[in-house]
C-alpha cells in the first residue's frame, strides 16, 4: 500500500463548474488534504500466505507530482501543483490461530506534502502520518496452485500530525476503519492475476479549520486488478488499474457533492535479489479524476526483508 491523495471540496470552489479561484483553493484543499484520505492501495502479491513465523520488514517511498485540480470533471484553469514524498515503515508476523493463517501487522507513514505553483498559497507540511494496525486471514491458503483469499480488516488510530490551522496535514484527527479483500490465482504456470477490493468508514474530525467545523465522510470504495508475468522465477513485470468511487463529504450537516470517482494505473517489476530480499519499482499514473487534483506522475519503491 502506499499514497498520499488530496482532494478539493466542490461546494467551496463556487456553485458554477469552473469557477476556481487560489483562494477557495486553499479553504478546500483544507477538507480532506490530512494524511492519506483514500482507500488503501496495494502491490501485486501482497495477499501471498507465508509460513507461520515468517517475519516481513518493509520500507515504502512515494514520489508523485500533480499538475492539475479538477471539480465535477472540469479542469481548473490555474496552474495547480502539489508535491509529495511519503514513505511507510511496516512490519508484518505471520502466525497461525485455529488453522488460518493469519499476519498482524503495523504501517507508519510519514513524508512532506507541498503546494507548488499557483497553489503554492497551502504551503507545505512535515511530520508522521495516522498509525495503521491490520491483519489479514487467508480462508483460501493453496501455494500449490497459487491461489489465495484473504481478508483485512484496517484501524487507523489518529496520532499522525495536524493542526486545524493548517491547509496540509498528514494526519487526519480521526479514527477511519478499512474492510479489505483480495484474491490471488494462478491463470498459467507464468501468469497471476489479483484482485483486490475494499470499503473504508470514516469516523468525524470535529476541529475541521480555525472555526472547528465537523467534517463527515461517506463510505470510500476501491477496486484493484493485477496481472503479472513471470520472466523467472526470481522476477516478474506486472500492471494493475485501480478505481476509486464515493466517499462525499458533509461539513456541519451539509452534503459537499464531492464523490470521488479516480481511476489510474501502474506499471512496474519486482525482483527477488535473494530469497529474503525483494525490491519493487512501480511507475503510475492518473487516467481520469472527477474531484481533486489529478497526478501526472508517480513513482513507487518498496524494499521487504524477510527474517
Amino acid at each position: 500500500m502506499s499514497s498520499v491523495s488530496n482532494y478539493k471540496q466542490k461546494s467551496l470552489l463556487g456553485s458554477r463548474k469552473g469557477n476556481f479561484s487560489v483562494a477557495s483553493v486553499g479553504l478546500t484543499t483544507m477538507l480532506l488534504t490530512s494524511g492519506n484520505a483514500v482507500a488503501i492501495d496495494v502491490d501485486a502479491g501482497d495477499y501471498t500466505a507465508l509460513p507461520a513465523g515468517t517475519n516481513l520488514g518493509m520500507v515504502y517511498y512515494q514520489y508523485a507530482t500533480a499538475d492539475s485540480l479538477y471539480s465535477d470533471g472540469d479542469k481548473a484553469p490555474i496552474n495547480a501543483g502539489l508535491d509529495s514524498q511519503v514513505g511507510i515503515l511496516r512490519g508484518v508476523h505471520f502466525t497461525e490461530i485455529g488453522g488460518y493463517t493469519v499476519d498482524p501487522q503495523f504501517l507508519l507513514p510519514f513524508g512532506k506534502v507541498e503546494g507548488k505553483d499557483d497553489t503554492s498559497s497551502l504551503g507545505d507540511t512535515s511530520g508522521i502520518g495516522d498509525l495503521i494496525l491490520a491483519a489479514t486471514v487467508w480462508l483460501v491458503n493453496e501455494p500449490e496452485s497459487n491461489t489465495y483469499f484473504g481478508i483485512t480488516p484496517f484501524l487507523y488510530v489518529p496520532v499522525g500530525s495536524y493542526d486545524r490551522n493548517d491547509t496540509l496535514n498528514l494526519g487526519e484527527n480521526r479514527w477511519k476503519h478499512t474492510l479489505q479483500a483480495g484474491y490471488i490465482t494462478g491463470l498459467t504456470s507464468n501468469i497471476s492475476l489479483d484482485l483486490v477490493g475494499d470499503v473504508t468508514f470514516f469516523g468525524k474530525n470535529d476541529e475541521l479549520g480555525a472555526s472547528k467545523a465537523t467534517l463527515e465522510q461517506d463510505p470510500l470504495y476501491q477496486l484493484q486488478g493485477f496481472l503479472r508475468y513471470n520472466v523467472t522465477p526470481q522476477w516478474d513485470l506486472r500492471t494493475g488499474i485501480s478505481h476509486t468511487f464515493g466517499g462525499e463529504t458533509q461539513i456541519n450537516d451539509i452534503n459537499q457533492d464531492n464523490d470521488l470517482a479516480t481511476t489510474k494505473m501502474t506499471i512496474g517489476t519486482a525482483w527477488f535479489a535473494n530469497p529474503g530480499l525483494q525490491l519493487i519499482a512501480n511507475y503510475g499514473s492518473d487516467l481520469s479524476v472527477e474531484n481533486g487534483f489529478k497526478e501526472q506522475h508517480r513513482l513507487n519503491f518498496r524494499i521487504l526483508k524477510a527474517f
